[in-house]
């Protein structure tokens, strides 16, 4: 059987960015790494206006479900571990109650704390995410559990913040 990675590259864009430009290639925990690779460009995107941050998450999850299909398809597997376009768009999703709240983009306790929920939502898969993942398929399939994980982990910052005093 052929190695699915052998049928990627990165010259393609839609192979870049679901594998997000690279990182979900790592051998160990490729979801974490894509998490962790899109922190850079939260700090970018949560320095636009709100209304065009929302704009650019929306167009990121709506054009997943395309890089995610293009992606899944050449390589022949449904969701790859590689494919980490979903974790983009679902750490965005979490973080935005950042520039929402008007706080410090670049205040560590609350990107270390968001990027620990999503994690746990992501990887965990409480209700309704697990059921989606497991009757979801395709393109959205693969984007709609770390979409619903990014909004659970989000309000769970929120409420971290509420409660441990940094708002």
């Amino acid at each position: 059987m052929t190695n699915p990675l052998s049928r990627i590259s990165l010259k393609n864009p839609w192979h870049l960015l679901a594998t997000g430009f690279g990182s979900g290639l790592s051998p160990i925990v490729p979801g974490t790494m894509g998490t962790l690779a899109s922190l850079p460009f939260y700090l970018l995107l949560a320095h636009l206006s709100l209304p065009l941050y929302g704009l650019v998450v929306i167009a990121s999850c709506v054009i997943g479900v395309k890089i995610c299909q293009v992606t899944s398809d050449d390589m022949g597997v449904h969701d790859h571990g590689s494919i980490v376009w979903d974790e983009f768009a679902g750490m965005w999703i979490t973080m935005l109650v950042v520039p929402m709240l008007g706080l410090a983009v670049f205040d560590w306790k609350w990107l270390a704390t968001g990027f620990v929920l999503f994690r746990f939502f992501d990887m965990v898969k409480p209700w309704p995410i697990g059921w989606l993942d497991k009757r979801v398929h395709g393109g959205l399939g693969i984007m709609i559990d770390d979409i619903v994980a990014g909004v659970m982990a989000g309000v769970a910052l929120y409420l971290v913040g509420l409660y441990a005093g940094w708002l």
